[in-house]
């Protein structure tokens, strides 16, 4: 099942090339907000899982075309995003130990929404095409034998970054937790239907120009592994977002009046645009196209404030 929020966060399931309206199926659950609400469905998903299968059936979808699709996780209650976990195409000699960042649930945005670039002193503005998945029950110490069944389901997530901010370290929270910063969606498409997420294609494009391109059998650290690592810090709750990492040989700079687009295979596809208010620009070649050069340092900010 494939769900969504739409237009005033109504709640629709996909069927075909739409949605339908399954809002009046939930209205019992306790919530005060669209963030909420979703978060009492993932914890009470087996309960409703008929009743939305049985309206899904009798229903007639609406056009995506007339739909404002929005966040489907509006307000996760944490997103934990794992660092460094992809073996770079297999060129890294070690497996990178296994790392993690939170980054602030109010960075969230949806399909068709804007990433605001900040007037910040950052050499690059990046964002990393990553599988993103939903934890559906409270998760402590779980062993990675057992971490699979935690998962309610799957999304495309970008993890947005404000490169090299000073000081020169612990700046994970102001480079990850910017406003505008985690475009989600467009849909949440529930565990039963992903077959295997550790073998998926994921690839990222800027202005129809693809970017990023790699499969998540590439992961350091598989999704078991991180799920368990993840729990023995803190216990993960219903509707927490885990970002599985990204591979950051496609990585190159956003720039003001962007579309990027981000398809995890299955996943649909996430389209955002990004606005820069100071129109600053960068050369549009990826890191790997730089390491080929010969460059050991980021891409440098050509023109506009900041730059050199």
């Amino acid at each position: 099942m494939k769900l969504a929020y739409f237009d005033d966060f109504k709640l629709g399931v996909v069927k075909g090339d739409g949605l339908v309206d399954v809002s009046n199926i939930v209205d019992d659950i306790p919530h005060t907000n669209s963030g909420n609400l979703m978060i009492g469905l993932i914890e009470a998903f087996d309960k409703y899982r008929p009743k939305l299968e049985a309206a899904v059936a009798e229903g007639i979808p609406i056009p995506f075309g007339s739909l404002r699709i929005r966040p489907p996780l509006p307000k996760p209650g944490n997103i934990d995003c794992m660092a460094v976990n992809y073996m770079e195409n297999g060129t890294l000699k070690e497996k990178p130990k296994i790392n993690g960042f939170h980054k602030s649930s109010s960075a969230i945005i949806g399909n068709g929404d804007t990433m605001i670039l900040p007037d910040v002193p950052a050499t690059i503005f990046e964002g990393e095409a990553e599988l993103g998945l939903i934890i559906g029950k409270k998760a402590s110490h779980v062993t990675e034998s057992n971490a699979m069944n935690y998962i309610f389901g799957y999304l495309n997530f970008i993890d947005g970054s404000a490169r090299g901010l000073p000081p020169e370290r612990n700046v994970f929270f102001q480079v990850k937790s910017r406003a505008t910063f985690a475009p989600i969606g467009p849909f949440i498409v529930t565990a039963d239907e992903v077959q295997d997420p550790q073998n998926l294609s994921v690839r990222l494009w800027i202005n129809g120009d693809l970017k990023q391109d790699f499969n998540t059998s590439d992961m350091a650290h598989k999704i078991p592994k991180a799920i368990s690592w993840l729990s023995s810090i803190h216990t993960l709750e219903p509707g927490d977002l885990i970002a599985t990492g990204t591979n950051h040989r496609g990585l190159s700079s956003f720039q003001d009046g962007d579309k990027v687009e981000l398809e995890v295979e299955g996943l649909g596809r996430l389209s955002i645009f990004v606005q820069d208010d100071l129109k600053r620009t960068w050369a549009r070649e990826t890191r790997l196209d730089r390491k080929n050069a010969g460059h050991e340092t980021p891409t440098p900010q050509l023109t506009g404030k900041y730059a050199s």
